[in-house]
Formats: C-alpha cells, sequence, structure tokens
C-alpha cells in the first residue's frame, strides 16, 4: 500500500513537472521572453527608446508587413507559401495611382487597391489548385509578373498626385490619441483571424490540412477550397496594405514594398509557424512581429547598419527553424518514462 501511494506521488510530481516544462517550453512563452529581454537591453542603451510617441511611431514602420503575415501564416500552416505578397502590393498601388491620377477620390481607391489584391490572390489560389502546381512556383513567377508590371507602366516615374485626406490611413492618428490608425487595425485583423484558426472549424481543416493534406482530403475536408481562400486573403490583406504603405509615403513607384516578401515569411516562421505546416499560432506571430520591429527599432537609435540588422534578423530566423525540434528532444530526455501501474 505504501508502494502505491509513493508511486501515486511520483506519478502526480512527474505530471506537475511536465505541465510546467511543457508551459515554459512553449515557443510563445520563450518568445515573449525575448521580447521583454529586448525591451530591456534596448531602453538601458538609448534613453529615447521607452518613450512612449517614438513607441507608437515605430510601428509605422512594421504594421503593413504584419498586416500581411497574418494571412500568410494560413498558407503556411497549410503547407503552401506565397512569395508574391510584394508584388501584389506594388500591383495593386499601381492601379491606385493610376484611379487617383484619372481623378478617382477615396472611397474608389480603397475599391480599386482592395480588388487588385483579392483578383491576384485569386490567381494564385486558382493555378496552384486547379493544376497542382507548388504554390512556391506559381507565386515566384506572379511575383516577377506583378513586379514586371509595375516597371513597365512606370519606369523611373512615379504617381505622386493624391486627395490629401487618402494620407490618413497611413499616417492618421486616432481622434486626439497618439495611437495610429494602422496599429488599430492591425489589432482588429488580427483578432479576427486569431478567432478564425483557433476557434472555428476552418481553422481545424487548416491544420489537418498541413498535417496530411491526403488524409484531410479523404476526411472530407474541402483541401483545395481552403487552399484558394487561403491565398485569396492573402491577396486581399496585400492590397490592403498597398492602401496603407501608399497613403504613408504618399507616392506609387515600381520599387514600393520591395524585399518585403522574405521579411513577411522571416516574421511568420520566427512566430512559431512550421515552415513545413501543420503548426503554428497567432498569438506567436504577432509577438513576432513586435519582438523583429522593436528590435529593429533598437538598433536604429543606436546607428547599427542595416547589414547588421539583416544579419541579426537572419540569425533569429535560423534559430526559429532551429529550435523546436532540440526543444522535443529537450523534453523527451528531461522526463524518464513512467513507471507503470
Amino acid at each position: 500500500m505504501i508502494k502505491g501511494i509513493i508511486r501515486a506521488d511520483s506519478k502526480a510530481l512527474s505530471n506537475r513537472k511536465l505541465k510546467l516544462l511543457n508551459t515554459l517550453m512553449k515557443w510563445e512563452v520563450i518568445l515573449f521572453l525575448l521580447f521583454i529581454i529586448v525591451i530591456i537591453i534596448n531602453a538601458s542603451l538609448s534613453p529615447y527608446f521607452l518613450d512612449y510617441l517614438n513607441i507608437m511611431n515605430t510601428t509605422f514602420n512594421f504594421m503593413e508587413k504584419a498586416i500581411v503575415a497574418l494571412p500568410m501564416i494560413f498558407i503556411i500552416i497549410c503547407g503552401d507559401i506565397d512569395i508574391s505578397v510584394a508584388g501584389i502590393i506594388a500591383l495593386s498601388s499601381l492601379f491606385m495611382g493610376a484611379a487617383s491620377s484619372a481623378g478617382a477620390g477615396i472611397f474608389t481607391l480603397i475599391v480599386v487597391g482592395l480588388t487588385t489584391g483579392l483578383a491576384a490572390g485569386l490567381l494564385n489560389g486558382f493555378i496552384i489548385t486547379r493544376f497542382g502546381i507548388p504554390a512556391i512556383a506559381v507565386t515566384i513567377g506572379s511575383m516577377s509578373l506583378f513586379r514586371g508590371v509595375s516597371y513597365a507602366v512606370l519606369g523611373d516615374k512615379a504617381y505622386t498626385h493624391y486627395p490629401e485626406s487618402f494620407a490618413y490611413f497611413g499616417q492618421g492618428y486616432l481622434g486626439n490619441t497618439l495611437i495610429p490608425f494602422e496599429l488599430l487595425l492591425f489589432i482588429l485583423l488580427a483578432v479576427c483571424f486569431g478567432l478564425i484558426l483557433h476557434k472555428t472549424s476552418f481553422g481545424r481543416k487548416v491544420y489537418s490540412i498541413g498535417n496530411n493534406p491526403t488524409a484531410a482530403a479523404f476526411s472530407g475536408v474541402p483541401v483545395k477550397r481552403i487552399r484558394m481562400i487561403a491565398f485569396m486573403a492573402s491577396g486581399l490583406m496585400s492590397g490592403l496594405a498597398a492602401i496603407l504603405l501608399t497613403s504613408r509615403i504618399g507616392s506609387t513607384r515600381p520599387n514600393i514594398a520591395s524585399g518585403w516578401e522574405l521579411e513577411i515569411i522571416t516574421t511568420v516562421v520566427l512566430g512559431g509557424v512550421a515552415i513545413t505546416g501543420g503548426r503554428g499560432s497567432v498569438i506567436g506571430v504577432i509577438i513576432g512581429i513586435f519582438l523583429i520591429g522593436f528590435l529593429k527599432f533598437g538598433m536604429g537609435l543606436i546607428n547599427v547598419p542595416g547589414k547588421v540588422m539583416n544579419i541579426i534578423i537572419g540569425f533569429l530566423l535560423i534559430v526559429a527553424i532551429m529550435l523546436p525540434g532540440y526543444m522535443e528532444r529537450i523534453k523527451a530526455s528531461a522526463l524518464p518514462d513512467r513507471e507503470a501501474d
């Protein structure tokens, strides 16, 4: 009887130990601790880092990328990837610039930007799902197509004539506060995407596709339809990002958002979304977004060169890819096999 009590106590202790270890080794928890460390280090290196106005204003530099990262979570969890998002931003901005030059108002510009992005995402999704071509191949091609159209139309010129009030979307604050409109918009979208991924059957189907698309199809999951919706959402959010970015800089140039696709994918992978699909969370990506954003902000305050920033961000990406598997091995070795009852 005493042995049974000892065995039960040992099992309970092992369960508590396992629960604590699982909590501490969640990627979201590790990311949050890294975020706190970044805040502490940057605050110690620069007295301007914790200035409220500076913190609010620096979000302008990464909110458009953050918005595009939200649907990218779904795409990568499905086991796909979208390299064309920056090209879609350029194409959407091009059509908005042309519309604005023709005298279009703000409402029309918004419709043009969103419609162009949605159409580009629909094209990607249709080719990928209809012809079974890998997403990376399709979106590399469409990236070149969309960006190429921008260069073909504009060359070394730019559209710069936008309505004065259009600047609010990318530069404005909420009422008399110092909260950027872009930040509020991102928060609302993040809540929506988080609820869809984690609280609906659509989100469960996304995970099932990423884990095993064949098994998901045999289980009745409409794999092609869900992948199509994910790419359409990516195009739509890229169109929205084009509206915000064009509004913020006040012009359309063919090189707009150049290189953003890799930064967005880096952010999503750093946020804990497995590049092989089937795993990830919105909260992890949100933490990753602010981690990278504030890390760059802090390095900028102490005049760290851009090339050094890229090296640091690249190192973080490599760690994000390698560490989850390493943590699984640690958990497996930290807890011995439980004794048989």
